[in-house]
């Protein structure tokens, strides 16, 4: 019974959540092309294991096998649809890429928010941590009393720190997740912002289709556009009002293996 108490404390994870700061631009992933296996190489050095010898497939398993490949319904044959009437060829494609993480890294505006949010977080990691201090004085102080009291009072007191931890750690990943919902809400006002400046700058320059930067293998300088769009942005926009972070009644809560709640 007493020896599920350290379980029940172990807490630490959440509390390193809380107090990591929350990156809200992600860095761009790398690009790996595996190499292609070798053409006419030598047979490897040692013998291949031999395969057991396959078994006579059973009569009744061969009918089984043939009604359910009756069973599967057919493809319907495609169908000869007569052509359409020509139409306007799309235009010459104009190509810019860009990067959203590097323009919001850049983003003075997004800095600010990052910055109260980290503020929010660290004051709740704060107050995560006092409380794991009292439900370990608490545990020790149960441990002490081990001697003195009943089995039925010993599980008694178990019981009550267990419903406290856990009551506590809901309202932690409840105030994580409002803490989250205020930097999405105000990252969206930037995000809003950017779209139309990224049609701008586009413009700008004649470009008609602009891809992510991340998703382009191989681009030269002259098509990358993220440098004109920052500094476009900051004269746009260089603050954002970032709500309350509160605990509404039926608010949903990501799961911390989620990975949802450190303010992305």
């Amino acid at each position: 019974m007493f020896t599920k108490l350290p379980k029940i404390l172990a807490v630490s994870a959440l509390i390193l959540a809380l107090a990591a700061p929350a990156a809200l631009a992600q860095t761009s992933p790398g690009y790996f092309i595996p190499p292609a296996a070798p053409q006419g190489g030598p047979a490897p050095s040692h013998p291949a294991a031999a395969k057991p010898a396959a078994t006579p497939m059973s009569s009744d398993t061969a009918a089984a096998d043939a009604a359910d490949a009756q069973a599967q319904p057919k493809m319907p044959p495609i169908p000869q649809l007569p052509p359409l009437p020509k139409a306007a060829p799309p235009p010459v494609a104009v190509i810019g890429v860009l990067s959203v993480p590097e323009v919001m890294q850049k983003s003075t505006a997004a800095q600010g928010v990052q910055k109260i949010i980290q503020d929010r977080r660290a004051k709740l990691a704060e107050e995560a941590q006092k409380d794991q201090a009292g439900w370990q004085a608490e545990q020790a102080k149960i441990t002490a009393e081990r001697s003195t009291l009943t089995e039925a009072a010993l599980e008694a007191k178990e019981k009550a720190l267990q419903g406290e931890i856990a009551a506590a750690q809901t309202s932690f990943r409840a105030r994580d997740q409002a803490i989250q919902n205020s930097a999405q809400a105000a990252l969206g006002e930037i995000e809003s912002t950017l779209i139309a400046v990224i049609r701008q700058v586009a413009d700008e320059h004649g470009m008609n289709l602009v891809l992510h930067r991340e998703q382009v293998a191989l681009n030269v300088s002259a098509f990358d556009i993220t440098d004109e769009v920052a500094a476009q942005l900051n004269k746009q926009v260089t603050t954002v009002p970032v709500p309350p972070s509160v605990v509404t009644p039926g608010m949903p809560i990501s799961s911390p293996d989620d990975g949802q709640g450190n303010g992305q």
